[in-house]
């Protein structure tokens, strides 16, 4: 497991899974925690029996859809099947929220005083659809007092996109041009990474950690769509303490 190392981790818990140490075989080996991967249904019942044991109660998953949509959970009973959305928000107390990425960015969001919390699947297209700051309108606290954390994600050197892709976030904010660098194949490496920082930084938020991962080239701890195609998937919680 990773930990964020921010000023509020004694106000809420949050954790990111890597590959390791699951039931797994390949090429899913081994902690894979997605049901729609063509893994063993048994295998990833196992690893999340497994990821239970680090939470205080079952989470709150997603059915992600590279969208832009909140889901708000405001009742302990875990809703199935999972809400069609790419962010979970709540104030409930001890409610873990789940996302799953395997090189697409997790963002993990709390208050100062750690009573509301927010995961985000920050794909590119949700960021591009205004996914953060769909998900910020929700919280109650102003955005100075909002912390962020980047979880693993595939690397600026390793994000290649097609001009489409630099147009929609630029078309968006002009300053999003800083995040993209042009190739010789007249491709750019996209920052997704920065992408998110500038994102959270014009609604506010400036308290952001993390960052710091590639789930492409760092093969021995993550999973990578962009890497192996067939592949799967770690996750990443938050939940109030």
């Amino acid at each position: 497991m990773i930990l964020p190392n921010w000023p509020i981790q004694h106000r809420v818990s949050a954790l990111s899974t890597t590959r390791l140490e699951g039931y797994s075989a390949g090429p899913f080996d081994s902690f894979n925690l997605g049901y729609h991967v063509g893994d063993s249904i048994a295998a990833v019942d196992s690893n999340h029996q497994r990821l239970r044991e680090y939470l205080p109660r079952p989470a709150q998953w997603l059915e992600q859809v590279h969208g832009a949509q909140v889901f708000s959970v405001t009742h302990r009973t875990v809703c199935t099947p999972w809400p069609k959305a790419d962010a979970l928000y709540t104030r409930i107390a001890q409610q873990p929220l789940a996302v799953m990425t395997a090189d697409c960015l997790p963002i993990l969001l709390a208050n100062e005083q750690g009573t509301e919390v927010a995961a985000i699947h920050g794909g590119w297209r949700p960021l591009v659809q205004g996914v953060i700051a769909n998900t910020l309108r929700l919280f109650d606290s102003s955005a100075e007092q909002l912390y962020a954390w980047l979880g693993p994600a595939i690397g600026p050197s390793m994000f290649e996109v097609g001009s489409e892709v630099k147009a929609q976030f630029c078309a968006q904010n002009a300053a999003h041009q800083n995040d993209f660098y042009p190739q010789k194949n007249g491709k750019y490496l996209a920052d997704i990474y920065s992408i998110a920082r500038r994102q959270l930084a014009r609604s506010g938020v400036v308290q952001v950690f993390g960052g710091q991962f590639c789930t492409v080239s760092q093969s021995e701890l993550f999973f990578s769509y962009r890497r192996d195609g067939q592949t799967g998937r770690m996750a990443s919680l938050i939940w109030r303490n």
